[in-house]
Order: C-alpha cells, then sequence, then structure tokens
C-alpha cells in the first residue's frame, strides 16, 4: 500500500488483522478505496486533509507523505476548480495512500476527478446541485469502480429539509442522506459511503444511530468543526469514541484547526485507546499526580511522549506496548510492574521495572535519561527488552 510503514502503522492496513473487539461491531458492506477495505469488519482506517494550495501538486504530495508515515490510510484533498484538477492527475498517481477528492457546487469537478483516477470522491447533497447532476456522477463512478462518500453536514442541509424538520436535526441529516445514497444506487452505484456530522456532538452521536439502524452502508465518522487541537480532540473522542464503543464506524477524522499530522495522531491515540487498533505505538500511562508525589512528573512524561513522537516520525517501531510513569507509592509499584517499561517514582530516585520485574533504583537526575535510553533500544530493528539488573 505505502512504502512509509514506520510507526504507528508498521504493516500496511489492509494486511493487519482486526483487533478482538469485546463488544459486537455493525456489520456494514465492504467497499475498498485502492487496496483499502472499508466496513466489512475491516480494521478501523484514519483520515486526514491535505491543508495545501489545491493547485500545488509538489506540495501536496509531500504533505501526503507525511501524513501516510504518521499513519494515515485515507487522504482527501480539496478540488475547487479545473487547474485542481490537474494537480489531482498527478497526485493520485504518486500518493502512497488512496486519495478521495473533495467536491463542492459544482457536479462536474466530480466528474473530472473521477475521469483523472481518484479513488474516491466525496459530494455533499447540499450543494453539490440536482438530482441529474447526482445521478451522472454515479452513473460514471459505477463504471470506473469509484468510492462516493456521501457526506452530510448540519451545516449545508437541504432547504427543504430545513423547512420539514424545523432544523439541522438527526432526522433531517439521515432523511439527506438516505434520499442521496437512493438516487446512487438507482444510478447503478453499490460504492458508497456515508458521513453524518454536526459540530455538535449529540447531534451527531443521534444521527450516527439512527442511520446505522437502517442501512448497511460503511460510516465515516467525524465530529465536524470540532475546535482547535484541544477542544476539537475532547470533542472528537466523545463524539467518535461513544460510536465506536457502539460497535458503529468503519472509518474517522478527527477534524481539527490543526497541523493535518496532529489529527491522525489523534485518531490512532483514540483508536489505541479502546483497542481498536494495533501499531499505534506504546501506550503511555502516567498518574495524575497528588500531595504524595516527590518527583517532577510532568517533564519526564513529556519527554518520553517526545521521544516517541520522534521515533514515530523517523518511521522506527518501539517494541513495546505499555510504558508506565507512576509518581507514589500507592498505585506506582503495581502499574509499573503491569507495565512493559515503569518507574514506580519515591523521594528523590524511582524505581525501575522491565516486563514485571524490578530491575533497580534510578536516582531522581538519571530518571529521563534512562527511560530515553530504554524505549531507543525497544526500537532498535529486532530488540527485545530483557530484565537484566542494573549494572
Amino acid at each position: 500500500m505505502s512504502k512509509f510503514t514506520g510507526v504507528p502503522s508498521p504493516v500496511p492496513l489492509h494486511e493487519q488483522a482486526t483487533p478482538p473487539s469485546p463488544w459486537p461491531r455493525r456489520l456494514s458492506r465492504r467497499v475498498y478505496l485502492r487496496e483499502t477495505a472499508i466496513g466489512g469488519n475491516a480494521p478501523i482506517t484514519v483520515q486526514s486533509m491535505t491543508t495545501t494550495p489545491p493547485h500545488d501538486a509538489r506540495g501536496t504530495l509531500e504533505q501526503i507523505a507525511e501524513l501516510a508515515s504518521a499513519g494515515c490510510d485515507i487522504v482527501r484533498v480539496t478540488v475547487p476548480d479545473a487547474l485542481a484538477v490537474n494537480a489531482l492527475e498527478k497526485i493520485v498517481t504518486e500518493s502512497p495512500i488512496p486519495v478521495v477528492a473533495d467536491i463542492h457546487f459544482e457536479s462536474h469537478l466530480a466528474l473530472d476527478a473521477i475521469r483523472v483516477g481518484a479513488h474516491g470522491i466525496r459530494i455533499n447533497p447540499g450543494n453539490i446541485g440536482t438530482p441529474d447532476a447526482v445521478r451522472e456522477i454515479a452513473a460514471l463512478a459505477a463504471e470506473k469502480h469509484v468510492v462516493i462518500r456521501v457526506g452530510v453536514n448540519s451545516g449545508s442541509l437541504e432547504p427543504d429539509l430545513l423547512a420539514r424538520f424545523g432544523g439541522p436535526t438527526p432526522e433531517a441529516i439521515v432523511v439527506s442522506a438516505k434520499r442521496h445514497c437512493q438516487l446512487l444506487e438507482d444510478a447503478g452505484c453499490a460504492r458508497i459511503k456515508v458521513s453524518l456530522k454536526a459540530s455538535d456532538v449529540r447531534t451527531t452521536v443521534a444521527a450516527n444511530r439512527l442511520f446505522a439502524a437502517q442501512t448497511d452502508y460503511p460510516l465515516h465518522l467525524g465530529v465536524t468543526e470540532a475546535g482547535n487541537a484541544w477542544r476539537g480532540s475532547i470533542k472528537s473522542a466523545m463524539g467518535i469514541g461513544c460510536l465506536l464503543l457502539e460497535g458503529i464506524g468503519d472509518t474517522i477524522r478527527v477534524s481539527l484547526t490543526a497541523p493535518p499530522s496532529e489529527e491522525v495522531r489523534a485518531a490512532l491515540l483514540l483508536l489505541s485507546a479502546i483497542g481498536l487498533r494495533t501499531g499505534g505505538g506504546p501506550d503511555v500511562i502516567s498518574c495524575p499526580t497528588c500531595g504524595r508525589t516527590k518527583v517532577e512528573l510532568a517533564p519526564l512524561v513529556e519527554a518520553v511522549e517526545a521521544e516517541l513522537a520522534q521515533l514515530a516520525k523517523a518511521g522506527n517501531t518501539v517494541h513495546l506496548e505499555r510504558i508506565a510513569v507512576m509518581g507514589c507509592a500507592v498505585n506506582g509499584p503495581g502499574e509499573a510492574r503491569e507495565a512493559d517499561l515503569g518507574i514506580a517514582l519515591g523521594k528523590k530516585s524511582g524505581v525501575l521495572f522491565k516486563k514485571g520485574i524490578v530491575v533497580g533504583s534510578i536516582p531522581e537526575g538519571e530518571i529521563t535519561e534512562r527511560l530515553i535510553q530504554e524505549i531507543r533500544s525497544a526500537a532498535e530493528p529486532g530488540s527485545e527488552l530483557k530484565a537484566s539488573p542494573i549494572a
């Protein structure tokens, strides 16, 4: 799929096994963007969108390479005019991951994007044009085996639905999506995935629940216009995470007012937190600190996270599932013992654990350096964490 297969996606997604889930997952129909499967119990995919000028093919490809290296599975590129279509042709040809063309207002651009090889297109029923225009797009997509994403946003619903339902309600969003899916189906296009988004978490969750109960289309999850990296990640985790925990959803985007790579990082952490993604890098657990904490914990945790991010950016796999950085004797020794690599801090020192075994006591001034050293060792090819005592 992509030569950019470092952490946190060391194995091409289409070759990964689906992690076991403790809850039933909605079984949707399966579609393919290039060789990447969406739906039908395939692994949850992560998407983002480029922010480069749409006419700058080279700059866009560089950003896509960065996203792919970070673990992004699918990328969306805006196509606002004919010049962008020309750039799209080069982007599609050279991109290491599937490319979805994002189309608004001009239905002929969707046709052009399909003709130059886009692996998928995203259209918004509220602004793409007449039913006849949608049918024309659907017919060509069916002929070229291109996936269409019906993207319904609360901010651009059709006027008749706003009048009928009194606003952008979950029910209005669902009716919009269903009637446009039917248009596509009637034109012979069955390769469909759907997103139902609002900037309000509860509306997003309610709309997706309703739609999931009534159809088998694969669902792209996200909270649109969620906000900056801090606020947007929390809103996205609430909305996307809630649905995933109910078994709903096949592909996700964490929409942030932040660099696209931050969207990918947030999405991977979200999936890792609920056990739906392997290869997302180690799970770092750390206590919130209290009056018992005798060592400055926050800088130590930040140093660990920064090292993991740097190793991931360089394409290195860290062969650890969990790292524990704990601040006191209440839960510290237990959590550190259960981790692959753990430190339980006390007064001016910390007890280092590897694979559940105490390997020694580290002076406070050496703790950060020692943890970084252990993490780097675990990123070496063929490395295997050994619980040997400290020399």
